[in-house]
């Protein structure tokens, strides 16, 4: 497995993510398009889950 750099791209908060900082999800957009990056805004130094693209979007498309 190779390690994916992801110290540049640009973060985007869930639309669903609670304002007061609770339950936040954030995904990098700006990735290659086979590759979604997903991390916890509360602890971003904890890294990042990286989904292929038909999994992350059959993912969103579950729930």
């Amino acid at each position: 497995m190779r390690a994916i750099d992801l110290s540049n791209v640009t973060w985007r908060k869930s639309s669903h993510s609670n304002p007061d900082g609770g339950a936040c999800l954030e995904v990098a957009d700006t990735v290659s398009a086979p590759l979604v990056p997903v991390r916890d805004s509360k602890d971003p130094s904890q890294g990042a889950l990286v989904f292929g693209h038909d999994a992350w979007t059959e993912f969103i498309r579950t729930l």
